[in-house]
């Protein structure tokens, strides 16, 4: 599944390509499982309207939507009237191409735009969602917990107060820290010298300050370098990313740790695959 530095990518790119276009027309595939706002509504919703920018929230891509009635509102300081709200679940893509290009398989969404590009949504698992919200009666999305790259030590430290679980499920927790996944977790807490399955509410305050440090320098390094692409994670225009190449736990199971040269180990905790060294991670 694509992580905070992956999904950070893709928006940035998306937003450089999009910003200030319009939504001219919009198709939807027939496939139920990507819309969590029914695509009628979502494609009557989404026509007429100006992209005013796209970001991050979470692992959610945000584009922000300007009125649909007349040209203007379309500046850098227009209020955003709509949301369309983008989740690349397990598999998923946003492209943005040319309407001439080739429609991958599992294409579940076009929207072309006033500038001739289209914007495309692939998802062969279709665990992806999307979804429209009109911002006079809907709330503007917010995503379900703090924000890794900005959450200041003592709310950092607050999250894990007293939590009776590993400090890896606590990190994966996306009603805690939304954006975190399995590779930076994993990627964190070696370089924060922790093991995974520690208890998080018995880490010391020093070791809490520790992860935080380590999990904002991995992901902005992850953004630098365009995220990881361990598998078939692809930027706003088909590139993959480079961050993989800096792993030094994830995937490396029974390769010797780049610090001390211990076989790097796997085990199953909150139900996924986590890497560790047994001798840098205490």
């Amino acid at each position: 599944m694509p992580e905070l530095p992956e999904v950070e990518t893709i928006a940035r790119g998306v937003d450089e390509r999009l910003r200030g276009d319009r939504i001219t027309e919009v198709w939807f595939g027939s496939h139920s499982q990507p819309f969590k706002t029914a695509p009628a509504v979502q494609a009557a919703g989404l026509e007429g309207r100006v992209i005013l920018g796209v970001h991050r929230v979470g692992k959610h891509i945000v584009c922000e939507l300007g009125d649909a009635a007349g040209r203007d509102g379309a500046g850098d300081d227009a209020a955003a009237k709509a949301q369309w709200i983008v989740h690349l679940g397990m598999t998923g893509r946003l492209l943005v191409t040319t309407p001439e290009g080739p429609v991958a398989p599992h294409t579940h969404a076009r929207l072309t735009l006033e500038s001739g590009k289209e914007v495309r949504f692939v998802d062969p698992r279709r665990f992806g969602r999307l979804e429209f919200r009109v911002l006079d009666k809907d709330k503007a999305f917010a995503g379900p917990g703090a924000e890794p790259l900005t959450i200041d030590p003592e709310a950092f430290i607050e999250l894990f107060r007293g939590r009776r679980l590993a400090i890896k499920a606590a990190l994966l927790n996306q009603t805690l820290l939304h954006g975190v996944g399995n590779i930076y977790a994993d990627e964190s807490l070696f370089h924060a010298g922790i093991r995974p399955r520690r208890m998080a509410g018995r880490l010391k305050r020093a070791e809490l300050l520790k992860l935080r440090e380590a999990l904002q320098q991995v992901l902005r390094q992850a953004i630098e370098q365009g995220g990881s692409s361990v598998s078939d994670y692809v930027d706003a225009d088909g590139v993959r990313g480079f961050f993989q190449l800096e792993h030094r736990v994830y995937l490396r199971t029974g390769q010797p740790c780049l610090v001390c040269g211990t076989p790097i180990r796997r085990i199953l905790l909150a139900g996924r695959g986590t890497h560790f060294c047994p001798v840098c991670q205490r």
